[in-house]
Formats: structure tokens, C-alpha cells, sequence
């Protein structure tokens, strides 16, 4: 009997621990959108980027791109003269663990109407990795 309690009280334990390093996780992961939503709308998509991993890839119509063509992509069509085209905000998050070190984010992101623009939202999925330099973008899948 004695035996019993000690193995459920370590499986109650453990299972506190993890759901509390998924809940900093997921605590960690949205902050860093919302910080990385706001480089984006000062222009400084450097800082915006680092949101990202060195090894992230991205869907696109022809297939995977490296990071550097995700820069592109947000230079090319989001960006005109060191400026967004359209202020950037994410919302409806949905957390996911996908295990040591893993995590998948589902949301949707907005891309604010201006003058000259109307308002665009998608959808997107985000395999985030945990690195030494915190939560990143390993795989960006928005449409």
C-alpha cells in the first residue's frame, strides 16, 4: 500500500511539472509573437526575423524556402522603404506540446487596414524548437 502511494504521488508530481513547464512554454512562445508583432510595426524587421531559427523553413506554392527566402517574401510583398506595408497582429492562439523542446502555435494574423489597404487575415501553424537563445520558428506554415 505504502508503495502504491509513493508511485501515484511521483506520477501526481511529474504530471504537475509538466504541465507547468507546457504552461511557461506556452507563456514564452505567445510573448515572443506579440514582441516580435510589434518590431514588425516599428519597421525593424532584423529584430522581427529573429523570431525565427537559423535552420527555419517556411510552405510556400513551390515548396519549403529557407529563412533568408521568408526574409525576402517580407521584404518583397509586406514591406515598401523600410516600412510595413500594414501594421501586423496575431490572435486566437491555440498551444500545443509536442514534446522536449517542441511546440506547435495555430492563430490567425491580421494585417490592419490603413488608407491604402484593406484589412488581410490568415491562418497560421508554427513548429517552435527551444534553443539557448529561447523559443523559435523552426517550420511557418500561413496562409
Amino acid at each position: 500500500m505504502k508503495r502504491t502511494y509513493h508511485v501515484f504521488l511521483f506520477m501526481l508530481l511529474s504530471f504537475a511539472v509538466l504541465t507547468a513547464k507546457a504552461q511557461t512554454a506556452e507563456k514564452q512562445i505567445i510573448q515572443a509573437m506579440n514582441e516580435a508583432a510589434e518590431q514588425w510595426n516599428k519597421g525593424d524587421l532584423d529584430s522581427y526575423m529573429t523570431l525565427y531559427d537559423t535552420a527555419a523553413t517556411m510552405m510556400m506554392p513551390k515548396g519549403r524556402a529557407k529563412v533568408n527566402g521568408v526574409r525576402e517574401l517580407y521584404e518583397k510583398y509586406y514591406f515598401e522603404n523600410g516600412k510595413p506595408k500594414q501594421l501586423l497582429a496575431y490572435d486566437t492562439y491555440e498551444f500545443t506540446p509536442l514534446g522536449k523542446g517542441y511546440a506547435l502555435l495555430t492563430g490567425r494574423f491580421i494585417l490592419k487596414a490603413n488608407e491604402k489597404m484593406k484589412e488581410r487575415t490568415g491562418t497560421f501553424s508554427l513548429v517552435f524548437v527551444h534553443t539557448s537563445n529561447g523559443w523559435k520558428i523552426l517550420h511557418d506554415h500561413s496562409g
